[in-house]
């Protein structure tokens, strides 16, 4: 595979020597669950969410053994009880527990650091009883990484604002957070991360919004060819559970998947930030052409936006984004 991965695959190969983990293979596990993410085998979430669940196997002396299913769970079977786990982006989670929305609020976060503080701090704990009233069971410290979003496009360069009027962009997430870009004048092209590749291959979106690890992961780089540096949101991976399920689990055996979770969620998210701070060099050798985008130009609408978002997640909510991120607007 492509020399950035290779380097990321050599680094798992190290760890990997470094700890041995040991299961009982004559030993049937007691509780056999399942966990639904919808990214690239050779993502650092997948990569570090097997280690986890072998851990969590290994110290529970193979009580339990959780296995990976790649694949678009719903939140609906997540809920039910059909589903153990699940790694959502919050603007995922947020058409059933709108306050989640506030992770991609745009330019909310300055870089990961303050994400990671808000978030493993007074919002998560927030979000956590948000989710866990709609049935939801969000892991405390419990949300991998995924990045600052950039912007990237076929058809030109995105220098300021001006350069979203008409475009047809496929944004992730909520009708809410899609606003923001409608208040640019783009055209918003809704469609699935794992068909992305396709709508902006035929034409269907003429540009995207993820960050360079999706844009690696994806390859998208095959079929956009600018790549414009724009900071102007962030995603990450919220580990979830059905509270039915949870609730059913011993209480040992949810006091090891916690604190295991965190350990994982740590090295991911080191993993990732590394691999967007490394990807910029590959990706033009792949022949993407960078800029770094006008954010004033791009911050012009956000207080007509703002009032909006707010109404959306919940004053609460922002209130609390404000205490640990400023003043924002």
């Amino acid at each position: 595979m492509r020399n950035a991965i290779n380097r990321r695959q050599a680094t798992y190969a190290v760890i990997g020597a470094g700890v041995t983990i040991l299961v009982r293979p004559t030993r049937a596990a007691e509780i056999t669950l399942k966990h639904s993410h919808n990214l690239p085998l050779d993502s650092p979430l997948h990569k570090r969410a097997t280690e986890m669940w072998a851990e969590i196997r290994a110290v529970t002396n193979g009580r339990v053994a959780v296995q990976i299913e790649r694949g678009d769970g719903t939140l609906e079977t997540l809920v039910d009880g059909g589903l153990a786990f699940m790694t959502l982006a919050g603007n995922g989670l947020a058409s059933l527990v709108p306050p989640f929305d506030i992770q991609a609020t745009p330019f909310g976060f300055r870089n990961p650091q303050q994400v990671y503080a808000a978030l493993d701090g007074a919002l998560g704990d927030y979000l956590h009883e948000e989710a866990l009233a709609k049935g939801i069971y969000s892991s405390p410290g419990g949300c991998f990484e995924n990045g600052m979003h950039q912007l990237t496009c076929t058809t030109k360069p995105i220098r300021t604002a001006a350069d979203l009027q008409g475009l047809k962009m496929r944004i992730p997430g909520t009708p809410f957070y899609q606003d923001y870009f409608k208040s640019q004048g783009a055209v918003i092209v809704t469609v699935p991360l794992t068909r992305t590749y396709e709508a902006l291959k035929n034409g269907q979106a003429e540009a995207q919004d993820d960050p360079w690890d999706v844009v690696e992961l994806f390859k998208f780089y095959e079929v956009q060819k600018y790549a414009s540096v724009t900071d102007h949101s962030w995603s990450g991976y919220n580990l979830l559970a059905s509270r039915k399920v949870w609730q059913s689990l011993p209480e040992d055996v949810r006091s090891v998947i916690e604190r295991t979770a965190k350990k994982y969620v740590a090295l991911q998210r080191s993993d990732t930030d590394s691999l967007n701070e490394e990807l910029r060099l590959h990706l033009e050798h792949n022949g993407m052409v960078f800029n770094t985008a006008d954010q004033g130009s791009l911050r012009a609408s956000l207080p007509a936006f703002y009032p909006r978002w707010k109404g959306h997640v919940g004053q609460k909510t922002w209130d609390i984004l404000e205490n640990q991120v400023g003043k924002l607007g």
